[in-house]
């Protein structure tokens, strides 16, 4: 590496990804790149820098932040010859979680990126109601995890995980089944109430939920895990259990592993890598080994 985009989101992380930009561009200097400063005013800034600076050239994109920061340089990226690289400096970080990368030290996340190992992985694509298509990297969430979801981004207070704590728990008092129809790849369609439907590239999200254990990045399939009505306190007792990805051996869960699928539930949104997609119906698929990453 001789140049590399250093993509910072200044909020990422309660403000920790400016700290951690900077420990990297000392690395970074000592080891002989040159990194270029792309700090967007807004999303459509930072997108835009992205896309221009892999327009221009540089040996690979490196994002500071976390999920929502990887989510965003996807499109700049995908299908390109440029690698992504991540100083990991979230809240969540379930990608840095599922490809080792450092995430109290960044540092070693800019070596790891000077040092150009790389790694092909599958990029999820998602076209929801509204006509919107997304990459992602993660999970996708609807159902119960994606209410949470609408609930923190409607909080002010409290901050960071906290937030999404709270707004978990107002909506686990409010826990319903809810009406899903989906539709696989190969045809299939079920119809039934459920919980949740999760819909996964990599294995966890919610900062370290193993949601979807089985999935495999590089095996273009998704994994998706489908979550039956079950009581509150059957619920409440499969948490631990989430962290672990031992739920899915409940009767209540199921997996199908699929190359794409419709997912429809009246007033439900899409999420993923942590961020709003759109309502559904969404139309969820893979593109196989389109982003190239930089490894350890």
């Amino acid at each position: 590496m001789k140049t590399v985009g250093l993509l910072v989101n200044p909020a990422a992380g309660h403000g920790k990804a400016l700290a951690a930009a900077a420990r990297a561009r000392t690395r970074f200097a000592a080891l002989g790149v040159t990194v270029r400063d792309l700090v967007g005013d807004d999303v459509a800034a930072s997108r835009t820098l992205a896309h221009q600076a892999v327009a221009d050239g540089v040996d690979a994109l490196v994002v500071v932040g976390g999920d929502g920061m990887i989510h965003l340089a996807l499109p700049a990226v995908v299908g390109t010859a440029t690698p992504l690289g991540v100083i990991p400096a979230g809240t969540g970080n379930d990608q840095a979680r599922e490809y080792g990368w450092p995430r109290k030290d960044p540092e070693r996340a800019a070596e790891i990126v000077a040092a150009g190992n790389t790694r092909t992985v599958d990029v999820g694509v998602a076209v929801t109601a509204d006509g919107r298509t997304s990459l992602f990297g993660s999970v996708l969430a609807s159902g119960f995890d994606s209410l949470v979801s609408d609930r923190t981004n409607r909080m002010r207070w409290p901050h960071g995980r906290a937030r999404y704590n709270v707004a978990m728990f107002a909506e686990f008092v409010n826990l319903r089944p809810l009406p899903f129809t989906l539709t696989f790849a190969d045809g299939r369609v079920v119809e039934r109430d459920l919980l949740l439907v999760a819909a996964g590239n990599t294995r966890s999200y919610g900062g370290g939920m193993q949601i979807t254990p089985g999935a495999d990045p590089g095996d273009g399939l998704l994994d998706v895990t489908i979550g039956g009505a079950a009581s509150r306190r059957k619920v409440l007792a499969q948490l631990p259990d989430v962290y672990k990805g031992r739920h899915v051996d409940r009767a209540e869960v199921e997996v199908v592993r699929t190359a794409g699928l419709r997912v429809e539930s009246p007033g439900i949104t899409a999420y993923a890598d942590g961020e709003y997609l759109g309502p559904l119906p969404v139309d969820v698929s893979l593109r196989p080994r389109a982003l190239t990453l930089l490894v350890p």
